[in-house]
């Protein structure tokens, strides 16, 4: 009995789709790497009764779509978002002003989608997230990458850039910005630099995408008012998530935004509806716990970071340059100039570390070569402390740093 060849889709695919996925594998021993949280600050007791709650008075509701809320989002969690927004990123907005969606990385999508074409220009920070630059990437769109200082995107190379561009006769799409808590370099923008960016976008008519997905995990508890809150012409989209705040497993995110591009947007969600349960259970739980939550969360969180940059400091002496980030979730660090992080992402994750190598969080792979980001929130604090270790040893092995001399002398 012959057995026939598999069907063969590969003629039929369309040309431009991204690379096929992995299998995948699991999570590294020690994962320094993606948006994963702390596993202690999930508040689980907290949701079990908000889950509990919000079912036994409105289940019946998830019969319908949206719960009958409509597309935008179940209501009492866009009546809990105004609340929150005007308190802590000082917006003035109405929950007809918000939309709900299925995570922060649905917000990028769509905001993307409504604004840009193949060939378009936008102007990004020069280390940026990750999965933005791959977005663009994907869409034909070109980065142009804005430097960062300690106070994150510097307002004299973004007028240098948006004046460059104007004497091309090219318009930039949108200024995209991480604003509060960069990612990965952990700076904040002051607030002078955000009304001067406000400044330049509107003399250029270059609307500012702000993406505040971490704003929320500030050590301090205090933050600058959101671009979107400072602007008076309109001209900005503000995205925002519970990934960070709450748990990222429930891929809830919201955009804030003018309504000439939210009705487009709606137009592009054709999913339905983001998940109802998530929303219902995160509105049930975050109007009375929220502002008791995040406190205890980012203690924990800043615990870890002193772990790590206690454990860097160790097992690499002055060879891992960092600053300390203001909030969040990961660190930025710099290794000497001979460190290719591309290939000590390999070697490491044989050895089962993972890290974020620098290049694919920039715009300029050649500036970001030693760099990598590791983020903190994840791993136990005893698995920071051995999986620097074993990244030490590795780096070590591959590139000759740290110096084994230079560790004897900083543990002495």
């Amino acid at each position: 009995m012959s057995i026939s060849a598999q069907f063969d889709f590969a003629p039929l695919l369309p040309a431009g789709l991204p690379a096929p996925a992995a299998r995948w594998t699991g999570l590294a021993k020690y994962s320094f790497v993606g948006g994963n949280n702390d596993p202690d600050g999930i508040p689980v007791d907290g949701l079990i009764e908000a889950v509990n709650a919000v079912l036994k008075r409105e289940g019946k509701a998830l019969a319908t779509y949206n719960l009958a809320h409509g597309p935008q989002g179940y209501r009492p969690l866009r009546e809990f978002l105004t609340q929150k927004l005007k308190r802590d990123a000082g917006i003035a907005c109405t929950p007809d002003d918000i939309l709900i969606v299925s995570g922060s990385l649905q917000a990028l999508d769509l905001v993307n989608h409504t604004l840009l074409a193949r060939g378009d220009t936008v102007l990004i920070e020069q280390e940026s997230y990750e999965g933005a630059l791959k977005r663009l990437t994907r869409l034909g769109v070109n980065a142009v990458g804005i430097p960062l200082d300690s106070d994150g995107m510097r307002m004299d190379a973004l007028a240098s850039a948006l004046a460059d561009h104007k004497r091309r006769g090219i318009t930039p799409k949108y200024i995209y910005t991480i604003p509060t808590v960069q990612n990965p370099t952990g700076s904040i923008l002051p607030e002078a630099r955000r009304a001067e960016m406000l400044k330049l976008s509107q003399q250029y008519g270059v609307p500012i995408f702000e993406d505040d997905c971490y704003a929320d995990l500030v050590w301090s508890g205090e933050r600058p008012p959101a671009i979107y809150a400072m602007s008076k012409h309109g001209g900005v989209i503000h995205i925002g998530s519970f990934s960070k705040s709450i748990a990222p497993a429930l891929r809830v995110g919201f955009i804030v935004a003018p309504w000439a591009m939210m009705s487009r947007m709606l137009a592009l969600k054709t999913d339905a509806g983001s998940g109802a349960l998530e929303q219902m259970v995160l509105a049930e739980f975050c109007a009375p716990h929220f502002t008791t939550h995040v406190p205890r969360l980012t203690r924990g969180l800043g615990a870890k970071l002193d772990t790590l940059m206690e454990a860097l400091s160790e097992q690499f002496g002055t060879a891992a340059e960092f600053e300390a980030p203001k909030g969040g979730i990961f660190l930025w660090v710099k290794l000497p100039d001979n460190v290719d992080t591309l290939k000590l992402y390999q070697a490491a994750l044989a050895a089962g570390v993972s890290i974020n190598p620098g290049p694919e969080w920039s715009t300029d792979r050649s500036y970001s070569t030693s760099r990598l980001r590791l983020c903190f929130a994840s791993p136990s604090h005893q698995e920071i402390r051995d999986g620097v270790a074993v990244l030490a040893e590795v780096c070590r092995r591959e590139f000759g740093v740290p110096a084994r001399s230079a560790n004897v002398e900083k543990r002495a």
